[in-house]
C-alpha cells in the first residue's frame, strides 16, 4: 500500500490529505498529521474525495452536438480541432471579443494560468470566474487598502486572538476547520463575537450575537469607529505612523452618531456601545468577514470599513489581530493573482511597459501579444451573450447555470451561443444541458498542480490514482486547443504543469506575492509555503505560520496603509409593499457544497440532505400566514421570477425574512441582477420578495 499526501481541493483551507491506495483504489483517507492548516482534522467533503474514483465516467471521450441534437464521440485531437476552429471562425465573423470563457476557484494554479495565457494573450478576448461571485469583493479592497490583494493573516492567528469578531461568516458550516481553530482557543477569558441578521450556526455557538438589520453592516462599522474615536480608544501611535487620511475619515465619521446607527441597524444604543466597548478593552483583536459582506451591492466599502477598526485600534501585523477576510473556494487566491484576468501575472499592471516586457520574456513572446486590459466582469460576459455581441463561451469546472445571480439569465444566455463548450468532470450538471461540446476532465485525485490557499500557502496538489484510457487533466485539454489554435512557440514552455510552475515562479519575482523560493518537488510532502517566500531567505522564512504587515508596512507607493470610506448608498432592492420580505441566501449544510454537483456523489451527505428546494421561515411569522413545517410556499422575487420551497420554520431567522440555501437551483433563480460598482460581485445576499402558500392540491404541479 502507498500513501500520497495530496490537497483537498474544496474550500479555500486546503486541507492536507493522505491517500492510501491499494490495486489503483484508494482504500482509505486521512487528514495528514502535523499539517499547518488542518493537523489530522478534516471535514465530510475532504474524506470523500475517495467517492470520485467510482463515480466519474472512465475513459471518456468529448462529445459534440449535431444537427439533430444529439451527441456524437470523437477523439481528443479531433475535439480540440473542433473548438479551435470555432473560436476562430467566430472572432473572423464577429469581432475578437466575440468568444469568452469563464472558469473557477478550483482549477489549479496552472490551469488558471495556461487558461488565462490561450484565451487572454493569444485569442485576446475576455475570460472571467466564480471568484467573481465570492472574493473580488475582498480583492479589490485589500488592493485599495494595502496596495495589492495580500491578507496578512495566518489561520494560527484565531487561536491567539482573545477577541474574535465574525462579520456575515459562519465557519460552523462554510469553514469547519475554521472553527475548530476557534475552539482551540487558549487564551484566558478569549471571546467570540458574531455580526450577522441570522442566528446562524456560529451565533448559536458564540459569547455575544448582534443581529442587525439586513444590509446596514457599513452604517455599523463607520458608527462603531465613531464611537472608537469619540471615546479617544485610538491607537494613535499605529494611525499615525502607518497610516494615512485619518483626519478625513474622523471628520467624514461625525455624522455616524450613536443615534444614526441605532436607527439604521436595529441594534439598541447598549448593543452598539457593548460591541465597541468589546473592540477597546480587548487586547487581540480579530475581524472576520466572508460572504455576508462580500456578496453585497456595497461590499467593498464594508470589507474596506472593517479593516480600518482594525487600523483606528492597532490591531494589525500582531499576533491574534486583522481585519482578515476568509476566503471561498479553493484556489481563489490562484485566480485573484494568476489567471491573467484582472491583472498580469504575480499581480503586475496590463498598462505597464516594464511588467508587460518582463512577462513576456518570461513566457517567451512577444509583449505585444500580452493581453492588454483587464477582463469584462462575468456580469458582462452574460449581459454580451444576451445582447447578442459574444457567441461563444468556454466555461471550466464550474455550473453557472445553477449558480449565477439571476440564473434565468444565464438560461437565456446559453440558447444564444453558436458554441458552447462545457469542460467539467461530470456531464450531469445544469450547465451541461445546453452545451454544444462536452470535454470530459478527471478530477483532482488524478491531476497534478498548485493550490494556495486563504492564508497565501502554496499546497501541493499530487496525483493519487492512474488515469485510464483517454483521460486527460483540465491543463492538458487547455494545452489541447492552445495547440490547435496554432499558438506553437507561445506554447513551448508550456508542456506541463510543472514547467507551468517554473514561469509563474518568476512571474512572481519581486512581487509581494513573490514566491520564487518555492520548487516543485520541495512542495511534495511538505507543509507548504506561504508567499512571500522569495529566493535567497529561505531560512530566514522557514516558519510554518507567517504572517504580513508585522513592520507596519503596506504595499502602496507610501508603505502605509489607507483609509478608505464612502457615505452608505441606498438600498438598490428596498422592502416594499409588493416585495415587503428579505431574502437572504447562504451554505445549508457542511456536507453540501455550491451546486451539489461534486457532493450529490457521496451517499452519506446525500441520505440526510433535502432533496427539494427549501427555506427557512421565522416561526411568528410562518404562524400568521398558516404555513406549517414541510408546507410548501411559492416565492415571488423582485426580480421577476418565482420557486416552490419547501419550509423549514425556525426562530434562527428574523421576522420578515426568508433564509435559502444556496444548494439548490431555485434559490439563484430569485437573486437579483444587482452589484457591488467597484468589484462587481453580485448581492445574492440582498433580494426582496414575497411568498403565498401552495395548496395542497397544486403540489402535482410543482
Amino acid at each position: 500500500m502507498k500513501k500520497v499526501q495530496s490537497t483537498c481541493n474544496f474550500c479555500a483551507i486546503d486541507c492536507n490529505l493522505d491517500f492510501y491506495v491499494e490495486n489503483d483504489r484508494i482504500v482509505k483517507v486521512i487528514p495528514t498529521p502535523g499539517y499547518p492548516v488542518n493537523d489530522g482534522f478534516s471535514c465530510i467533503k475532504g474524506l470523500s474525495l475517495n467517492k470520485q474514483q467510482t463515480t466519474v465516467k472512465p475513459n471518456a471521450l468529448p462529445k459534440i452536438r449535431q444537427e439533430d441534437g444529439t451527441f456524437k464521440e470523437v477523439s481528443w485531437d479531433e475535439g480540440f480541432q473542433y473548438v479551435a476552429d470555432q473560436l476562430l471562425a467566430l472572432q473572423a465573423k464577429y469581432g475578437t471579443e466575440s468568444v469568452a470563457g469563464i472558469s473557477t476557484g478550483q482549477l489549479t494554479l496552472e490551469e488558471f494560468a495556461i487558461y488565462g495565457h490561450v484565451m487572454r494573450n493569444y485569442l485576446q478576448t475576455n475570460v472571467d470566474g466564480n471568484t467573481r461571485l465570492c472574493m473580488a469583493t475582498a480583492a479589490v479592497a485589500h488592493k485599495g487598502t494595502y496596495g495589492f490583494d495580500a491578507p496578512g493573516f495566518t489561520l494560527e492567528d484565531l487561536e491567539l486572538s482573545d477577541t474574535i469578531i465574525l462579520i456575515g461568516s459562519n465557519p460552523v458550516v462554510a469553514h469547519p476547520i475554521v472553527w475548530g481553530r476557534i475552539r482551540n482557543n487558549k487564551v484566558p477569558g478569549h471571546k467570540v463575537i458574531v455580526i450577522d441578521p441570522r442566528q446562524s450556526e456560529t451565533a448559536r455557538c458564540a459569547d455575544y450575537h448582534y443581529p442587525l438589520r439586513w444590509r446596514t453592516d457599513l452604517t455599523l462599522m463607520y458608527t462603531l469607529a465613531h464611537i472608537i474615536i469619540e471615546n479617544d480608544w485610538v491607537d494613535h501611535s499605529f494611525v499615525d505612523e502607518h497610516t494615512e487620511h485619518y483626519e478625513e475619515f474622523k471628520t467624514f465619521l461625525e455624522d455616524f452618531t450613536l443615534e444614526r446607527g441605532v436607527k439604521v441597524t436595529g441594534l439598541s444604543a447598549d448593543q452598539i456601545m457593548e460591541l465597541a466597548t468589546l473592540i477597546h478593552e480587548g487586547k487581540r483583536v480579530s475581524f472576520w468577514w466572508t460572504m455576508g459582506v462580500n456578496q453585497g451591492y456595497e461590499a467593498v466599502r464594508t470589507a474596506q470599513s472593517i479593516m480600518n477598526l482594525a487600523f483606528l485600534t492597532g490591531n494589525v501585523g500582531k499576533p491574534g489581530t486583522g481585519g482578515n477576510s476568509f476566503t471561498g473556494q479553493c484556489n481563489a487566491m490562484s485566480s485573484r493573482l494568476f489567471s491573467n484576468t484582472t491583472c498580469l501575472f504575480g499581480g503586475r499592471e496590463f498598462g505597464n511597459q516594464a511588467d508587460r516586457d518582463y512577462i513576456a520574456n518570461i513566457i517567451g513572446i512577444d509583449a505585444d501579444l500580452l493581453a492588454k486590459k483587464p477582463t469584462l466582469p462575468y456580469n458582462a460576459i452574460i449581459e454580451g451573450i444576451n445582447e447578442g455581441r459574444i457567441k461563444g463561451l468556454w466555461v471550466l469546472c464550474t455550473n453557472p447555470r445553477h449558480s449565477w445571480t439571476n440564473n434565468e439569465t444565464f438560461a437565456s444566455a446559453v440558447k444564444k451561443l453558436e458554441l458552447f463548450v462545457v469542460q467539467d468532470i461530470y456531464d450531469t450538471i445544469e450547465s451541461a444541458e445546453e452545451c454544444t461540446v462536452f470535454f470530459p476532465v478527471v478530477p483532482g485525485i488524478k491531476k497534478e498542480g498548485t493550490y494556495i490557499n486563504m492564508e497565501r500557502r502554496l499546497s501541493p496538489l499530487r496525483q493519487v490514482l492512474p488515469r485510464g484510457e483517454n483521460e486527460i487533466s483540465d491543463y492538458e485539454c487547455i494545452l489541447g486547443v492552445g495547440k490547435a489554435l496554432g499558438m506553437g512557440e507561445a506554447l513551448s514552455r508550456w508542456e506541463t504543469p510543472r514547467d507551468c510552475f517554473n514561469l509563474l515562479r518568476e512571474c512572481s519575482r519581486g512581487m509581494p506575492c513573490d514566491f520564487t523560493g518555492v520548487y516543485w518537488d520541495d512542495l511534495t510532502g511538505s507543509h507548504g509555503r506561504q508567499w512571500p517566500y522569495p529566493e535567497g531567505r529561505e531560512e530566514e522564512l522557514k516558519a510554518d505560520q507567517r504572517r504580513l504587515y508585522e513592520d507596519g508596512q503596506f504595499f502602496t507607493p507610501s508603505k502605509k496603509a489607507q483609509f478608505i470610506f464612502e457615505e452608505p448608498l441606498d438600498n438598490p432592492c428596498p422592502v416594499t409593499e409588493e416585495f415587503p420580505l428579505v431574502l437572504n441566501t447562504g451554505r445549508g449544510t457542511v456536507g453540501q457544497w455550491h451546486t451539489q454537483s461534486r457532493t450529490k456523489e457521496v451517499k452519506f451527505v446525500e441520505d440526510v440532505s433535502l432533496k427539494k428546494a427549501y427555506l427557512y421561515m421565522n416561526t411568528k411569522m410562518a404562524a400568521e400566514h398558516d404555513v406549517h413545517e414541510n408546507d410548501f410556499v411559492r416565492v415571488y422575487s423582485s426580480n421577476g421570477q418565482d420557486a416552490v420551497f419547501m419550509v423549514k420554520v425556525t426562530d434562527y431567522v428574523q421576522y420578515g425574512e426568508l433564509y435559502v440555501p444556496i444548494h439548490y437551483i431555485e434559490c439563484n433563480k430569485l437573486t437579483p441582477s444587482v452589484y457591488d460598482k467597484y468589484s462587481r460581485e453580485p448581492n445574492y445576499k440582498g433580494g426582496t420578495c414575497r411568498f403565498e402558500k401552495v395548496k395542497e392540491g397544486e403540489l402535482t404541479h410543482v
